[in-house]
């Protein structure tokens, strides 16, 4: 049987070769939305590492950039924190140099193990864990003291644990810069704790490495903040944007201040990761819509040229459901073929590593992008082949 369908899909190789080709292009796009709507549903499940309840961020924009400071602006900064956690709708309030959801980052890369391992970071001051709800895994937070030591102290959340140090206790591990300064050397970097994965990016971001380095408030060495986050009483009315605000100008009316709920923030951050898996699923839709006419289409005008040939076999003893099967399994069959050519080609992503997506995910992907187009090919196979399935063998008598 399968020997008879391959002869019969070549003896039509061009319109074969057309209907493999609109399959293939169809899987991978199919696979593209698919496996970007699954990572997306994958990252959403897994726990964020943070909370933002009642938090809120107080977005500061100074004169200065991070690398041009002065010591009376680090000075201020601290000032500044002091009277926002002094409000009396305030639990409790943190420094730090980038805030959850927001798309600027920092990152480092360091040799650990002797190997390059590339993190993010954020520089914030002790209170950050209480503000946002961090859970130590082991080790210890920043506590008063740390920032007289001669070295550095940082935590790191669990990813970067699991890459950097396998099967080893992080706590007490030394960190080296992979291209250190010569000119303005760091001081030495060492674990003291270590929390859940953290996910700065926010519920749709994959996972990924992160350390906190400690802020020292008022040190002139150290860069002012950009971020406060506020922790807020429960109950906490908008209006309190406003006395805030009002407390920041003033400390400092030469600088400019936003404030926004983290939970709107959040909001605004879905939109964005969002559009684009939006407008490549509108995108599918209507290019499967297209390439499910154009099957009907080329299948309705392929099985009409194919009249005598159907009206023969129907002459020769075939039944209507013996044709109905043949139409069915060649257009299985030219299915089969466009799938494995798009398999083999998204089967190099995971092989060459070219994008972060876990093998559950892209075995996920995959799968649905073959239930999506076996079923929309056999569903548009349905029609022509039941019409075939009606030939009469005199219909091959006056076929011209």
């Amino acid at each position: 049987m399968m020997r008879h369908l391959f002869k019969l899909v070549w003896n039509r190789k061009r319109t074969s070769l057309l209907l493999i080709l609109e399959i293939f292009f169809s899987f991978l796009v199919v696979f593209v939305v698919g496996t970007m709507g699954l990572y997306c549903w994958d990252n959403y499940k897994r726990p964020l590492g943070f909370s933002i309840d009642n938090v809120w961020q107080l977005r500061i924009t100074a004169k200065a950039s991070d690398d041009q400071h002065t010591p009376e602006e680090s000075a201020t900064y601290a000032r500044l924190l002091r009277e926002v956690q002094s409000l009396d709708a305030v639990e409790e309030a943190a420094g730090a140099m980038a805030a959850p959801y927001e798309w600027a980052t920092y990152n480092s890369g360091m040799m650990i193990n002797k190997k390059d391992v590339t993190m993010e970071f954020n520089e914030v001051t002790p209170e950050l864990k209480n503000v946002m709800g961090l859970r130590l895994v082991s080790g210890r937070w920043f506590q008063d003291g740390d920032e007289k030591q001669a070295w550095a102290p940082v935590v790191i959340d669990q990813d970067l644990a699991g890459e950097a140090f396998p099967g080893q206790d992080p706590v007490g591990q030394r960190l080296a810069k992979a291209d250190p300064d010569p000119i303005h050397p760091s001081p030495e970097m060492r674990i003291i704790g270590v929390v859940d994965d953290f996910r700065r990016g926010g519920e749709l971001s994959g996972p990924g490495n992160y350390r906190f380095d400690l802020k020292r408030m008022g040190n002139p060495e150290d860069r002012p903040g950009r971020i406060i986050l506020v922790k807020l009483q429960p109950g906490t009315p908008a209006a309190f944007e406003e006395q805030l605000m009002a407390r920041a100008q003033g400390v400092a009316p030469e600088w400019s201040y936003e404030v926004k709920p983290l939970t709107q923030i959040r909001d605004a951050a879905f939109r964005v990761r969002l559009m684009p898996l939006v407008v490549g699923g509108i995108v599918a839709f209507f290019l499967l819509l297209m390439v499910g006419l154009g099957l009907i289409g080329v299948l309705w005008q392929n099985l009409l040229q194919r009249t005598r040939e159907i009206g023969l076999r129907r002459a020769a003893g075939a039944s209507r459901a013996e044709v109905h099967r043949q139409v069915l399994m060649e257009q299985f069959l030219l299915t089969t073929l466009g799938v494995a050519l798009g398999t083999v080609l998204v089967a190099q992503i995971p092989i060459l590593d070219l994008i972060g997506l876990s093998s559950r995910v892209f075995v996920a992907g995959l799968l649905f992008a073959m239930a999506a187009i076996y079923l929309l090919s056999m569903l548009c196979a349905l029609y022509p082949s039941a019409m075939a399935a009606r030939v009469q063998p005199a219909d091959a008598l006056r076929y011209e």
